[in-house]
């Protein structure tokens, strides 16, 4: 049996004393050295009394593609300072059923691979891996500095179907996710708030959200010194819904006898609400040319977008008052009651958009976050915990130092 101790050096202060199969398994029988004395659990102090001996069955890495399971005879020590406490082992945990390398290895594979996959890989159960992993990732969250941000971009995303949502705020600075939660009402951000403290949110300066009235409200509540700034994108999105989708349709209706000319306009959805630039061939460009010479009105709600883009490129207060003023009188000149109606609802989110001179911000870095957070959720086939999901979030986007 020297041999073989000599061959499998795995587990220290410990000797191999049988190797047997068991089914599609290895048993292995362990023993403690005879002549080293063990050491407390507590203390690590090295104790010479042995209270009574105690057989534990541990998990380790497979051999061979065999599953591997160790018998362990561990000693349970009488200790000056501590009292009776199991020995220390440097390469098993307190009360673990596996070996530090096996817990290791599971961790490094939850990195890449979805927790079923590596419970199948490695013949655990899956809430066995979920513990390792969240044990991993909220050692590692507590070791991160305590976040001090001074901009804030919030936004939120699915969490599960039937209009699930989950807020997300993120430190502008170091792209570092601080808070995840349930909802995207005043009540499901106010938590936030409360954990930042009155300190921390008199630093906050600046704070890059869509047109969500929850979340403005309750940034103007907490955070007396910021100044919140709306995403051109949110903003342009909400335009081609309210504005551009309802002249199409309308326009569509009038063209009901003419059954040619509306269907070109109920399938220019897309021509209308692209880039120009996005276009991808110029049968394209030549068809939104086309479409926008023959119908007045979707003339004036495209040039319209192009010109509430606007908004949020003057360099000064001054510029921005200006391009702001003609954009609300074309609007009102154009007639369209769906862009009459929309330029009214802009007019109470001025302020959010004039931010956008001194705090050139938008929620892109958020956009690119939400993206990842889908493949995470689709790498798991979906989340049942939400808590264990927001940490893993947390985790995957620690901030730049």
């Amino acid at each position: 049996m020297r041999d073989i101790n000599t061959f499998l050096p795995f587990w220290e202060g410990f000797s191999v004393v049988t190797i047997k199969p068991d089914g599609d398994a290895l048993q292995i029988d362990l023993t403690p050295h005879a002549t080293r004395l063990p050491s407390c659990g507590g203390c690590q102090k090295p104790c010479s009394t042995t209270h009574e001996y105690c057989e534990r069955v541990i998990r380790d890495l497979p051999i061979l593609g065999r599953a591997v399971r160790l018998s362990v005879l561990l000693r349970r020590v009488s200790c000056r300072d501590c009292g009776k406490r199991m020995e220390a082992v440097s390469w098993l945990d307190r009360y673990a059923r596996m070996t530090r390398r096996l817990a290791e290895a599971v961790i490094q594979a939850c990195e890449r691979l979805p927790t079923l996959h590596v419970a199948q890989m490695f013949g655990l159960h899956c809430d066995t891996v979920r513990l390792l992993e969240r044990r991993a990732l909220q050692a590692a969250l507590s070791d991160l500095p305590k976040a001090q941000p001074r901009r804030l971009v919030m936004d939120e995303f699915a969490l599960f179907k039937g209009h699930r949502y989950a807020s997300v705020v993120l430190d502008a600075d170091t792209r570092r996710v601080l808070w995840i939660g349930e909802g995207r009402s005043r009540a499901a951000v106010r938590p936030f708030f409360e954990e930042l403290g009155p300190e921390g949110c008199a630093r906050i300066e600046a704070v890059a959200m869509d047109m969500n009235t929850a979340f403005d409200l309750e940034v103007r509540q907490h955070c007396p010194n910021a100044r919140v700034v709306y995403d051109l994108f949110h903003v342009v999105a909400k335009y081609g819904r309210e504005v551009i989708d309802r002249v199409r349709v309308d326009e569509a209706n009038r063209l009901r006898h003419d059954k040619p000319a509306r269907q070109v306009i109920k399938q220019a959805r897309w021509l209308l609400l692209r880039n120009p630039q996005n276009l991808k061939t110029p049968e394209q460009q030549v068809r939104l040319e086309d479409l926008l010479a023959a119908n007045q009105a979707l003339m004036k709600v495209y040039l319209m977008k192009t010109e509430l883009k606007t908004l949020w490129t003057p360099s000064t207060a001054w510029g921005w008052r200006s391009a702001w003023k003609q954009w609300l009188r074309h609007a009102h000149e154009s007639e369209i009651p769906a862009l009459i109606q929309f330029a009214k609802r802009l007019k109470s989110y001025w302020r959010g958009i004039v931010s956008r001179v001194r705090w050139p911000m938008h929620t892109g870095q958020l956009e690119g976050i939400n993206n990842r957070i889908k493949v995470i959720k689709r790498m798991a086939y979906g989340y049942r915990d939400s808590e264990f999901f927001f940490i893993k979030i947390k985790s995957v986007f620690p901030g730049n130092p």
